[in-house]
């Protein structure tokens, strides 16, 4: 135990998370790949050969970025994907889960905005390895979404790949709503990027309604 009363697990755990404030804060100007780890060594106040006693690389660090982001998004959709029990009919069913979407969506773009922000921009503009795993991880996350649809009364008879190019849509419109909510710079830029994605969801969700996957 050091003299302050922090172990050297503990400050080797608040070093690394340091790190991964640091990059997630310095990636949102010229993204990951512009990234050196030098730039995040000098932006927390350690030497780079530090750097490596917790990640081999910039593309390691990115892929914990990666993780730590995923966990987020599950979120949002855990909220946003939550079926009302009790509905008057498919109408009001489609446009409830479209109303909760974006309250889930609104919530977590103040909570975790950056980790949204970073999926977002490096699934097109990451490094490699780092663009193959959020692929790969939001291939996962609209597969449990696909499966979740699959519940819903309208979409019963829907073949499976009609569910998973739904599941796509949504999934990519809430990436790109909490990217603009993370930017809104007051209240009524909140609600009318708000309304505008409600409506969205509301066309989107109420035309599946007369989708047939037979024709």
């Amino acid at each position: 135990m050091s003299s302050a009363g922090v172990s050297r697990t503990e400050q080797k755990e608040r070093t690394r998370r340091a790190i991964l404030d640091a990059a997630l804060t310095l990636a949102e100007d010229g993204g990951l790949a512009a990234l050196s780890l030098r730039q995040v060594a000098k932006e927390i106040g350690i030497v780079p050969t530090a750097f490596y006693r917790h990640f081999a690389s910039i593309d390691e660090l990115g892929l914990s970025l990666v993780t730590e982001a995923f966990d987020a998004l599950r979120a949002l959709l855990r909220d946003a994907r939550a079926i009302p029990e009790e509905t008057d009919s498919e109408w009001d069913l489609a446009v409830s889960i479209a109303d909760k979407s974006i309250d889930a969506v609104v919530a977590h773009a103040r909570q975790s905005d950056r980790q949204l922000r970073f999926i977002a921009r490096e699934r097109l503009a990451g490094p490699a390895a780092v663009r193959d795993a959020v692929r790969h991880q939001l291939e996962l996350v609209e597969r449990e979404l696909a499966t979740d649809l699959a519940h819903l009364p309208f979409t019963r008879a829907w073949s499976a790949s009609d569910l998973a190019v739904l599941s796509n849509l949504l999934v990519n419109a809430m990436l790109s709503h909490v990217e603009e909510l993370s930017r809104a710079t007051s209240a009524a830029d909140t609600r009318r990027i708000a309304d505008t994605a409600r409506r969205q969801l509301h066309i989107v969700l109420v035309g599946a309604l007369r989708w047939d996957s037979s024709k």
